[in-house]
């Protein structure tokens, strides 16, 4: 029992001296309870590392900054009592980022905050694509978005693309999804494809593919071919040598 009632007490006290001793971030948009700043791509965010009252300068010396663990470049002057850091534009690798602010004599008095960016999938605009006949077709759609997107589809002319009459496959690893169909025919493969990627807080996306098949052309086997006139080449060579050298003998009769 006196385990029990004394863990609480240890844990409430250090909570208390890390607060008289400690540094405290503030930020501009504001951090929720769990320390996460919620932000949108293109937008700015402020961070101001505070230390705390009780905290002694020279004791402590300066306040550092770390993203992920690698330390943040400041100009002197930002670094005592008050730092800043502005995060702007954010960008797609500001997500999931993490902030920590410390004190450089004494890494254990800390602060973090992290970075969550919003931004919907890449899927805009349209591609044209010509493919041969009796080729492989494969089409590509980036999805990747925070919140991830909740569902996608294929369409082809409009309707929905029947994957067994055509012999599709269809792949999604949460980045990409993927439509791939094997020697195609013009019958069954040519048209308007579009891929759709739908989330829940920037709606629907669309990426149209304008397929065209053209005729299989013959493709020579340009190695075989260069190889084989290198050894017709050789044996002419070797032939024209060894008839020289009869031609040769024959001449050297006759001039005796």
């Amino acid at each position: 029992m006196k385990l029990m009632f004394g863990l609480p007490l240890f844990y409430l006290l250090l909570r208390c001296a890390n607060q008289a001793l400690g540094v405290t971030i503030q930020s501009v948009p504001e951090s929720n309870s769990d320390g996460v700043i919620q932000t949108e791509l293109e937008k700015t965010v402020s961070l101001a590392c505070q230390r705390d009252s009780s905290s002694e300068p020279q004791a402590d010396g300066e306040l550092v900054w770390l993203r992920n663990g690698a330390l943040v470049s400041l100009k002197e002057g930002n670094k005592e009592g008050r730092s800043s850091v502005c995060v702007t534009p954010v960008l797609h690798a500001d997500n999931g980022a993490n902030f920590t602010c410390h004190l450089s004599k004494n890494a254990t008095v800390t602060a973090s905050i992290i970075l969550n960016v919003a931004y919907p999938p890449q899927i805009s605009g349209s591609e044209d694509v010509a493919v041969e006949e009796e080729s492989d077709l494969l089409l590509q759609c980036d999805i990747e978005a925070n919140p991830p997107v909740a569902n996608t589809s294929w369409t082809l002319n409009g309707e929905e693309l029947d994957l067994a009459a055509g012999g599709f496959t269809v792949t999604n690893d949460g980045f990409k999804i993927q439509l791939l169909a094997s020697r195609v025919e013009k019958s069954l493969h040519e048209g308007t494809y579009a891929c759709s990627a739908y989330s829940d807080k920037y709606g629907q996306h669309t990426k149209t593919f304008s397929v065209t098949l053209t005729e299989k052309t013959m493709k020579f086997p340009l190695i075989p071919i260069i190889a084989g006139l290198v050894v017709v080449f050789l044996t002419l060579l070797l032939a024209f040598a060894s008839r020289w050298k009869k031609i040769a003998k024959c001449c050297k009769k006759i001039s005796k």
